[in-house]
């Protein structure tokens, strides 16, 4: 049985190692980002039924992020920023513009979704103005957060 307490050294109580889960949402989120620019590049090219599967696509792998991160953070707890000097603001920065528009995205993608497949299309399209710039942003940052955390 999992215990509901952090676990110090990074395991469950059968020993199991979670800090590769880092590497993994990292590539979660860096497959996200190519999904949502090529499903952008496919509405633009016209080509409604290669965007909605592209779309689709990077919810789902957005999806699998979000579950990895929460069993990540439940058994490895918080990871410091051990960076010095400039980069420390800057890391912060990015880390703070992450989190408040990952909570932001959410609701977000859900709403442009719906839209979408009630081909409410108005709605939809005002709905990604806001909802892919975000949704590439909190991709590409949640990167560079794990490449300053874990490779900095």
């Amino acid at each position: 049985m999992l215990s509901l307490a952090l676990q110090a050294d990074a395991s469950s109580p059968e020993g199991m190692d979670f800090r590769f889960l880092a590497d993994l949402n990292a590539a979660l989120n860096a497959g996200a980002l190519v999904l949502i620019i090529a499903g952008l590049v496919a509405i633009k090219r016209r080509n409604e039924g290669l965007h909605k599967l592209l779309m689709f696509a990077a919810t789902a792998v957005s999806a699998v992020f979000l579950g990895s991160y929460l069993v990540y953070h439940y058994f490895v707890g918080s990871v410091k920023y051990t960076g010095e000097g400039f980069l420390r603001p800057i890391y912060y920065t990015i880390l703070l513009t992450h989190v408040v528009l990952a909570i932001v995205q959410v609701p977000l993608i859900v709403l442009t979704i719906l839209a979408g497949l009630r081909d409410q299309r108005a709605r939809h399209r005002k709905l990604a103005k806001w909802t892919a710039p975000i949704w590439l942003y909190v991709s590409a940052t949640g990167v560079v957060v794990y490449l300053m955390l874990y490779h900095g």
